[in-house]
């Protein structure tokens, strides 16, 4: 029996890779992976020579041995950390819903094993707070070419029934109902909660607290392009001024 299951198992802890985000850089199930590495699988030559090629490992290392922390790591052969002994940063693991999962989702969003197997962004945020990140598939939050667009990723905290009717007017939150995913403004009124698009063709949507299976308030945005920054208020400011400076001197 080779190393292999062992070692990629090292190289997920030192590289902090669930098996899930693991097994996307090779196309792999995670159900696949975890048989590789617990020694009830053997991969295909052409799987080894991906992972091996991936991370500047060779084929006879990879199989014949147990890597070393320190090898992994390209530091000298004398120093002895193990992946307990590192102190690296714990970047948050955020469940990622794309435009494939969004009808999964919307059945199996309490589910702890679905939730489990997303995809998941690793980003440097806030582990002790529940996320979720989402795909945005329309074009309900723009407003004159500005705002999100298919293929943009915002990123939501969760928000607890008991807080809802005190979040901002205008707040951008993606809710989740019993049959749909939406993202927009809330806004809190008389009548409910009131879902607002920035889109000035789309009508509001009315619901209630009760409506909601979770709600999520963006707390990040990750752009499919580069934002137009031309309109933004230190270029207004900068045009006024010259044009300040050229009536000052023309009189």
């Amino acid at each position: 029996m080779s190393f292999f299951g062992k070692n990629i198992k090292k190289i997920r802890g030192i590289k902090s890779l669930s098996q899930q985000a693991f097994a996307d850089l090779f196309d792999l199930k995670r159900g696949t992976l975890g048989a590789y590495e617990e020694g009830r699988s053997e991969p295909k030559i052409e799987t080894i020579i991906k992972i091996a090629n991936y991370f500047s490992i060779s084929i006879d290392d990879i199989l014949t041995a147990e890597l070393t922390v320190n090898q992994l790591l390209k530091f000298n052969d004398r120093l002895t950390l193990t992946p307990e002994e590192l102190e690296r940063e714990q970047f948050a693991q955020v469940p990622c819903i794309t435009e494939k999962l969004a009808d999964d989702y919307l059945e199996y969003y309490d589910n702890q094993s679905f939730i489990d197997d997303m995809p998941r962004l690793t980003l440097p945020i806030n582990t002790e707070k529940d996320f979720r990140a989402y795909t945005v598939t329309n074009l309900e939050m723009t407003s004159h070419d500005k705002g999100l667009y298919p293929k943009d990723v915002i990123v939501g905290e969760k928000v607890p029934h008991k807080v809802v009717k005190k979040l901002n007017n205008g707040t951008i939150v993606l809710a989740v109902t019993e049959n749909e995913l939406i993202l927009r403004r809330l806004y809190v009124t008389a009548d409910g909660l009131v879902l607002r698009a920035d889109h000035k063709n789309i009508d509001d949507q009315t619901i209630t607290v009760n409506d909601l299976k979770e709600l999520w308030r963006v707390r990040y945005v990750f752009f499919r392009r580069i934002p137009d920054f031309s309109d933004s208020m230190e270029d207004k400011m900068a045009f006024l001024e010259a044009q300040m400076k050229e009536l000052r001197n023309s009189i």
